[in-house]
């Protein structure tokens, strides 16, 4: 797929099924992400892959954060469910410097560029995916329960796999609703 083609027909696949990428395929997808613009070279991100039985633990661990906000049954039984959406997951963390010369917007947003790389590096290769946010992300227990330290932050949830229906057309949106000039 031509680069520019993949950039303009960029979309989200709620659903996704097996196979996930295998091992080479998740190696350049990872890679694609580790090249994401960085200020100042901190390299600011970490990934936290689940597949198979990692996929439970993930469950197991927003299913804990449910339970500990009180969440009713049916709620509990969605969270813990949530990372069955996919045969992949990575969840995609920010790692902060905290006074830093790097604002640290900067650094979460770099973060986010190596989401988005990695969604699109999927696509390339012939995956669906969706990057996720929600409640999970913010959750303290679960970025706990996923190792997260000092000013770390969940960026989001890369969900990918392969495509359970094939794509409709994109919506081709109108640069000048979101474009001015000086």
């Amino acid at each position: 797929m031509q680069a520019i083609e993949l950039l303009l027909n960029r979309r989200s696949w709620g659903r996704l099924t097996e196979p996930g990428p295998d091992k080479c395929d998740l190696e350049t997808i990872i890679q694609a992400g580790l090249r994401s613009p960085d200020h100042g070279a901190l390299h600011p991100w970490r990934f936290i892959i689940a597949e198979g039985d990692g996929l439970l633990r993930l469950g197991d661990i927003y299913q804990q954060a449910a339970v500990a906000n009180g969440a009713d049954e049916a709620a509990i039984q969605k969270a813990q469910n949530m990372p069955q959406r996919a045969p992949l997951v990575i969840t995609v963390v920010a790692c902060v410097t905290p006074d830093h010369k790097i604002p640290e917007v900067e650094q979460v947003l770099s973060a986010g560029c190596a989401a988005h790389a990695m969604q699109m590096a999927a696509q390339a290769l012939g995956y669906g995916g969706i990057w996720r946010t929600g409640a999970m992300s913010y959750d303290d227990k679960v970025k706990a329960d996923l190792g997260l330290k000092g000013k770390e932050q969940i960026v989001g949830y890369l969900y990918l796999g392969s495509l359970v229906n094939e794509p409709s057309a994109t919506k081709k949106l109108d640069p000048d609703d979101f474009v001015s000039y000086l």
